[in-house]
């Protein structure tokens, strides 16, 4: 059963992968879509783990043009815990099957030690918390806590990089 569910996880991802490569321009007009294109490219992007690939200039672009950054940044934030859930599914599957390398055994210190928390603090940066979502997942975290975690910190993350789009676009005219 694990190898079925990483077998589901990697169907998935790749697919994800490959639809992106063939209609890059699908992704582009998820933008017209408002808030529910924060929401879908959220989920999208944040359900890679092969690709590193990050939603953050959308997320800037929609919190620069539409009226509320507050909504862009909840909307990509709901999107997100759903894309993340690959990442669990992974590490809930496939526990033998992870490299232990120097940082996956300290995120992995960190994740034991400090458990939704640790998975709070990594989900507002980026670049690095699909790592942490296979740790959470092959620890055992149970599932609402990680998705609760992870939805509290990529809220804030995006509703931050929303904002600060929208106070820069509001800017420009300033600077002549």
């Amino acid at each position: 059963m694990p190898l079925a569910g990483l077998l589901v996880a990697v169907g998935i991802m790749g697919g994800i992968v490959y639809f992106y490569w063939r209609n890059p321009h699908v992704f582009h007009e998820l933008r017209t879509y408002g808030y529910v294109g924060a929401f879908l490219i959220s989920v999208i992007l944040n359900a890679t783990i092969i690709l590193p690939v990050s939603n953050m200039a959308i997320i800037m672009a929609l919190g620069a043009t539409l009226p509320s950054p507050v909504i862009v940044g909840a909307a990509g934030g709901a999107g997100a815990v759903i894309g993340e859930m690959t990442g669990y599914v992974v590490g809930r599957s496939g526990r033998g099957l992870l490299v232990r390398s120097n940082v996956y055994l300290q995120v992995e210190g960190w994740v034991r030690r400090w458990g939704w928390i640790a998975v709070l603090v990594f989900s507002i940066f980026p670049f690095v918390f699909d790592v942490v979502g296979i740790i959470a997942g092959a620890l055992r975290m149970p599932l609402w806590r990680f998705l609760v975690a992870c939805w509290i910190g990529r809220t804030i993350s995006y509703v931050v990089m929303a904002y600060l789009a929208s106070l820069g676009l509001r800017a420009v005219p300033w600077f002549g």
